[in-house]
């Protein structure tokens, strides 16, 4: 749940029992927040990424470090845990943030007719609640979030200022969604007829499932009939724009500024960079990796590397990126070549005609 750091003292021996590590230093020591190396106060706990972090180390105040292996140098206590990252977000998750508390259900909060809410939520004030809507356990919306008829949010998700949950959409378990996304908007869909181009009606919806996070200002258009999907785990950064029909697998990443046309299918543990886009109708397998900028005209099975416009297998594509700038000297040596063998031509054709002529003459 957000919220700010809570800097009551824990031991240093509870948190390394928390996160199954190994504790080089004294268990007695007390540290009271966490931070990062460079702006650590005294009384922090820090971590270190790498070996090249170590004269960071050698100059933070921090009280004691989070390391992925035992580092010689280092006179403060270290927590030793195969992956320090992921043991330093979950320490910092279970003793340095604080703990949620439910505000109830503000006086200004619109709100049609049989909705149902749950327990403990938060639900701040201009609120926008449509008939029928269901809101889970410890919910949190915060001020201009608008949940149309029919839609669900389940259980401890987070829906941040301004976020527009259309009609009939589901949204998951533990799903966070930063400001100013919108869920469920129309999918762009058109026919033309007479010159002109009519709106399809999309009557579809969109489902979120558990543990997905949302960025900021990112789109997820409802189907035009069925679903658009967002399966668990996956996380979209900012500015992604998410057509209708779309399928995204489970735990995938989606950098900022993608896009993804209509009705293409993405599979699970996908990387796409940033400002990739992905054309229409696609089926993109398992485990692929599509680096940033790429341009993905074509389906792709699974676990692929691929970059360019149009994508292409990455090994190829970084030489291909390699010659561009040379271009400009292979097109001279290229015409010089060309003016080389146009003169070994004609002294070529001259030497023959020669040769004939002096046959002629001999006869």
């Amino acid at each position: 749940m957000p919220a700010g750091q809570d800097r009551r003292p824990h031991t240093l021996r509870d948190i390394v029992r928390a996160v199954e590590g190994r504790l080089i230093g004294s268990p007695d020591v007390a540290v009271t927040g966490a931070a990062s190396l460079a702006d650590a106060r005294e009384g922090d706990l820090s971590y270190i990424e790498h070996d090249r972090h170590l004269p960071a180390a050698a100059r933070s105040k921090a009280a004691a470090f989070v390391v992925s292996r035992e580092l010689t140098g280092l006179t403060r206590p270290q927590i030793v845990a195969a992956n320090a990252k992921y043991a330093f977000a979950r320490i910092v998750q279970q003793f340095f943030t604080a703990p949620y508390a439910a505000r109830g259900v503000a006086a200004d909060v619109a709100r049609g007719q049989d909705v149902e809410v749950g327990a403990d939520v938060s639900i701040w004030p201009f609120v926008t609640l449509g008939d029928r809507v269901r809101i889970g356990a410890r919910v949190i919306l915060y001020p201009g979030v608008f949940i149309g008829h029919d839609s669900v949010i389940g259980d401890d998700s987070i829906l941040y200022p301004n976020v527009t949950v259309r009609e009939q959409c589901s949204i998951g378990r533990r799903v966070i969604i930063h400001g100013g996304t919108v869920i469920g908007s129309d999918g762009f869909g058109y026919v033309q007829h007479g010159g002109r181009h009519h709106k399809i009606p999309q009557i579809g919806s969109v489902v979120i499932e558990d543990d997905v996070e949302l960025g900021a200002n990112v789109s997820v258009d409802r189907a035009t009939f069925g679903r658009t999907l967002i399966k668990r785990g996956t996380k979209v950064d900012n500015l992604v724009q998410i057509a209708h029909n779309v399928t995204i697998g489970e735990h995938s990443i989606l950098v900022a500024q993608v896009g993804i046309a209509g009705s293409t299918t993405v599979g699970s543990d996908v990387i796409i960079g940033g400002q990739a886009g992905l054309a229409d109708h696609l089926d993109i397998g398992d485990r692929v990796i599509i680096a940033a900028r790429a341009g993905v005209n074509r389906s792709l099975t699974g676990g692929q590397i691929v970059s360019g416009a149009p994508a292409i297998p990455h090994e190829i594509s970084i030489k291909a990126q390699a010659v561009i700038p040379r271009l400009p000297e292979l097109r001279q040596h290229v015409h010089a070549l060309e003016q080389r063998v146009t003169a070994l031509e004609t002294r070529s054709g001259r030497t023959t005609k020669t040769a004939k002529g002096k046959k002629k003459q001999k006869a």
